[in-house]
């Protein structure tokens, strides 16, 4: 698909829903612009990293590193080396 879009006044940029389908994205969602090596720009939809999610989540204690990797690993249907000791 080739989508030819017209660069506003305030450097915006709208693009059509059928583009908004393909990046798996909807208004208010957040993109990467990223530069290809052959000096294109890509635009590709916003991965969070653990290091943005942190504060979002607040416990009542801190939390140990295994106490996590447990969480993920129960999160996604699995127990992790070393059992389910907490």
């Amino acid at each position: 698909m080739t989508e030819t879009v017209k660069i506003s006044p305030e450097n915006q940029i709208t693009l059509s829903a059928e583009a908004l389908a393909l990046l798996g994205v909807k208004a208010g969602d957040q993109v990467d612009i990223v530069p290809s090596q052959d000096g294109h720009l890509e635009i590709r939809p916003k991965r969070w990293t653990f290091a943005d999610l942190k504060g979002i989540v607040k416990l009542d204690k801190p939390i140990t590193a295994a106490e996590l990797d447990e969480w993920v690993a129960e999160a996604r249907g699995r127990i992790p080396e070393g059992g389910n000791d907490l």
